[in-house]
């Protein structure tokens, strides 16, 4: 398989550009007639649905089966962390991520993340550049706001991804004049023209957050002018929760905290239930449960759907049998991780118990006798095909999948209170556990280092699955530790490493510095081969 994935392009145009000749065709609002106005709303609204659209584009780059949007890109963060395992197979697609592998510049999985990531910025640049700075309509300001609002998201990933952090195999220093350290990715809004797009250098974090920061503001002005029909659009509640992650990942502790209870209260949102929870028929694969803030939505008649086999469903339930997932490649939990979850935790029913385990027999299955027979121990049993139908992919592989949960600021507000008091994180990680999760949790560490590790397990378990771990496991530089005795990791990625691995350093693809000059000779580091799975 590896050869169809070497590449060495050299293309006519970086996949960074953001083409803007389309935009001048829109009518001016101010001074319009209503029939004017009305038209360039109806415009407007079209680029704004494009975004959420953008998050399940299918075959951005290849018809290889890992090129079907976000929630491919949430998939190969996860299988990057020591709690999310997948059974050894020829048809798992994201072996490269989980054994790391073909890492470079010049690979064509490198290439299927840096591109779809710009197409979704060039997306949301259409949707900010479409409504003037001085828009007097109410409706066109909060469209703006909501394209502003998604623009950040895009970009916070795309910075807490590429930015570069010191590690135990790579370094920063990857010349005698140039050291990557700290540096994310080149800004392109709806105004960078072809020519700045062909020198456009990398920005420190600093930089980089400072722009995060005005999207988030400009959102947080314009947004409450816009009433979204479904999750899969931001709200305000949304753009208080990308303000939490912008500060955890800039360590301001008190400001994520601060935003972390503001997204909890904006939203309304509780979390999950013990039955919403483990749900054969719901269970996360439906935006209308309580505590979905955020989501990505696909139906039927869409391209990822109509595949069968390439998108959300397919890699992430096991339990869908028409997926890639049931075809060998089972998702399962660390074995390791595991066995930390208390048994009292509803979430441990998330994966199927070892025989022999207090917990045995007692999963709920949408196919019990298939999966008893067939899912290995640890599998998961999280993400529930489409209203639990197994077997037709048209109605199991049209599901939601979570982008935020109410859940994730509970524990972003309980982990930056603990950096500031332990105490007080401490207390606020026992109420929600107690609440909402089992009521004989106890929190046993006594000081800040162990407390914030508390909650990092804990957020881990909540979260597993959703693409979100691996941000945590970066900016705290925690190591991941695959190979042990009893380990359910493939023989081929078991490293055990000393720091954040240097694989969560991503790496840009060769054509970008083929067409923006100022990225030469200021790329990550090739993390691939780094690691060892015998010492």
């Amino acid at each position: 398989m590896k050869n169809m994935n070497k590449i060495f392009l050299v293309a006519a145009v970086a996949s960074s550009l953001v083409f803007t000749s389309c935009l001048d065709e829109v009518q001016p609002t101010s001074g319009a007639t209503q029939e004017q106005v009305d038209a360039s709303a109806k415009a407007t609204e079209a680029m704004l649905y494009g975004m959420p659209a953008a998050l399940n584009f299918y075959q951005t780059v290849t018809d290889q089966h890992y090129d079907w949007g976000y929630g491919s890109i949430m998939h190969i963060r996860d299988v990057m962390t020591e709690e999310y395992a997948v059974v050894q197979s020829n048809y798992n697609w994201y072996s490269s991520w989980c054994n790391n592998q073909y890492q470079g510049e010049g690979y064509l999985r490198t290439q299927f993340i840096w591109n779809y990531f710009w197409k979704l910025v060039q997306t949301t640049n259409k949707m900010v550049g479409q409504v003037k700075a001085d828009e007097k309509s109410d409706l066109l300001k909060g469209f703006k706001g909501a394209g502003h609002a998604f623009r950040a998201f895009a970009y916070l990933d795309l910075a807490r991804m590429y930015e570069f952090l010191p590690n135990d195999a790579t370094n920063g220093q990857v010349s005698d004049t140039v050291n990557v350290t700290n540096y994310t990715v080149p800004i392109v809004t709806e105004a960078t023209t072809e020519e700045q797009a062909r020198n456009n250098p990398r920005v420190t974090r600093e930089a980089m957050a400072k722009f995060i920061q005005a999207d988030l503001d400009t959102a947080e002005a314009f947004i409450p002018n816009f009433s979204r029909r479904n999750k899969t659009l931001p709200n305000l509640a949304v753009v208080y929760g990308l303000k939490a992650r912008l500060y955890m990942w800039l360590e301001n502790y008190p400001e994520a905290e601060k935003y972390a209870r503001m997204a909890i209260n904006e939203s309304g949102a509780t979390p999950l239930t013990k039955d919403e929870w483990l749900s054969t028929s719901n269970g996360f694969n439906n935006m209308d449960v309580s505590s979905w803030m955020f989501a990505s939505g696909t139906v039927k008649e869409e391209d990822v759907v109509q595949s069968g086999i390439v998108n959300w469903t397919s890699w992430c339930s096991n339990e869908a049998e028409f997926g890639y997932a049931a075809a060998g490649p089972f998702s399962m939990v660390g074995a390791a991780f595991y066995n930390k979850i208390s048994n009292a935790d509803f979430r441990k029913l998330s994966w199927k118990a070892p025989e022999g385990h207090p917990l045995y027999g007692k999963n709920t299955f949408v196919d019990p006798s298939w999966a008893e027979q067939s899912l290995p121990d640890y599998a998961s049993v999280k993400f529930r095909p489409g209203q639990g139908n197994y077997e037709e992919y048209s109605v199991g592989a049209a599901v939601a999948y979570p982008l935020m949960r109410v859940e994730e600021m509970y524990f972003i507000e309980a982990e930056a209170a603990a950096h500031q008091d332990a105490a007080r994180g401490k207390a606020l990680l026992t109420t929600f556990m107690k609440d909402y999760r089992y009521g004989s949790y106890s929190c046993k560490a006594e000081d800040k280092e162990g407390i914030i590790d508390e909650i990092f397990l804990q957020k881990r378990i909540e979260l597993w699955g959703e693409g979100l771990s691996f941000f945590d496991y970066k900016r705290l530089n925690k190591p991941v530790t695959r190979r042990y005795t009893g380990t359910n990791f493939p023989s081929a990625c078991q490293f055990n490493t000393t720091t954040r691995p240097a694989w969560m350093n991503f790496v840009a693809v060769q054509t970008e510095a083929n067409n923006n000059k100022a990225y030469v000779g200021w790329n990550n580091p090739d993390p691939s081969g780094k690691y060892s799975t015998t010492n």
